[in-house]
């Protein structure tokens, strides 16, 4: 599997994402929420990343975290099997978190899947 995030491995669509939001399981970390949904049929691991506005007004910011969750899982996608899981990352902290707290919370949750 090539460390690469294509297209095809992005999550989109209004009725994917409410199907993952309505049926998908909710977790956490100190910084991230997800949500997952397994065995979508869809035959690939699906992600989407968000970083509410709520929290960070300054779209740079915002954009400087999902850049970091997105690299954070194409780094670390071989840890989860493919079987059609859609992942939702959420960031859920009013601080700036570095690249390797985010990473090792990305891997944490790719690991509990990945059992």
């Amino acid at each position: 599997m090539t460390a690469t995030l294509p297209k095809e491995e992005r999550l989109s669509g209004k009725t994917a994402i409410a199907a993952l939001t309505g049926k998908g399981r909710w977790d956490h970390t100190p910084h991230l929420r997800c949500c997952c949904l397994s065995d979508t049929g869809s035959g690939l691991n699906r992600v989407m990343v968000s970083v509410p506005k709520r929290l960070f007004k300054r779209a740079v910011k915002r954009n400087l975290l999902k850049r970091r969750m997105r690299e954070a899982y194409r780094l670390q996608k071989e840890l989860l099997p493919v079987t059609g899981h859609d992942i939702l990352f959420v960031y859920n902290s009013a601080e700036i978190a570095d690249f390797s707290v985010i990473r090792e919370e990305v891997a944490a949750v790719l690991n509990k899947l990945g059992k």
